[in-house]
Order: structure tokens, then C-alpha cells, then sequence
């Protein structure tokens, strides 16, 4: 029988407003944090959504699955290329520093509205950083959606 410890799965559930500061640093809640030091964490502009653009947070088995997903189009399909491109050349790999945070690089910070403050919002397997105030918004479009979504589980 093996002493190594499971993992345990990160869950990324709740909200979280956090500042951020003079170097664009956010803290990341601890319960969302890595276990074990110097994993990276992928943040993708993320432009899909009608109240504008925000950071999407990736650990590496869902980054992994991303790229997968990418990889199972069809070799010809021009919306392969586009989105190796677009997320390539729109993401980056980060690793928290000692504090708990990371580093948000000045052009995603600025494509996101993201100056003093940042809302961090769980989605199950990953997590988005938005503009509080376009947060907002998003908050109000899901609300008017949920009875339907969740219609769709059993």
C-alpha cells in the first residue's frame, strides 16, 4: 500500500473582488491555488461574451483539454488555425508568486478593464477575471438564462 497522498480536485466555485495593485497583481483565494509549487496557470484574453472581454484562467488539465479539443478539428477547417492563433498569441502562462498572486500582463489588463479592482469568478473547472462593473452584467444576462440551463441537467 502507497503513503502518497491523492489529490484532491481544485473546485473553482464562488466570487471573489479583489484588488489589484500598482503592478497588476491579483490575489488568487487560497482554496483555488495550486497545491504544489511553480504550476502554471494559463490566462486567455477572453473576448466571448456580449458585456466584453475578460481574463479566462486555465489550470493545466484544462488547458490540456483545450488544446485537444483544437487538435480533434478537422485539418482543413480554417477556424483551427484561427483559434491556435488567437489563444497562442492571446495567452500566457503564469505562476503565483509567494503572496498567492499573479501577474496580469499590462495589454490583458487593459483589453479587460481590469485597473484597481477584479472580480474572480469560479466556473467549476476554471475561473475568469473580470471588470467588476462588466461583471455586473454578465451577472444579470445569467440570471435571465439560468431557469433554461438548468433545464438541461437532470
Amino acid at each position: 500500500m502507497s503513503d502518497a497522498k491523492t489529490a484532491e480536485p481544485t473546485y473553482y466555485n464562488s466570487c471573489y473582488r479583489h484588488g489589484v495593485d500598482e503592478k497588476r497583481r491579483v490575489q488568487i483565494p487560497a482554496k483555488w491555488r495550486p497545491e504544489q509549487d511553480g504550476v502554471e496557470l494559463t490566462v486567455i484574453l477572453w473576448p466571448k461574451h456580449q458585456a466584453g472581454t475578460c481574463l479566462r484562467v486555465l489550470p493545466p488539465e484544462e488547458m490540456a483539454k483545450l488544446k485537444a479539443q483544437i487538435d480533434a478539428m478537422p485539418r482543413g477547417d480554417a477556424n483551427k488555425n484561427v483559434l491556435k492563433r488567437f489563444i497562442g498569441s492571446g495567452s500566457v502562462q503564469v505562476t503565483l508568486d509567494k503572496g498567492g498572486r499573479i501577474c496580469l500582463p499590462e495589454e490583458m489588463a487593459s483589453a479587460a478593464h481590469l485597473k484597481d479592482e477584479a472580480m474572480l469568478v469560479g466556473l467549476i473547472d476554471s475561473f475568469e477575471i473580470w471588470n467588476p462593473a462588466r461583471y455586473e452584467h454578465v451577472k444579470a444576462a445569467d440570471a435571465a438564462f439560468a431557469s433554461e440551463a438548468f433545464k438541461l441537467m437532470d
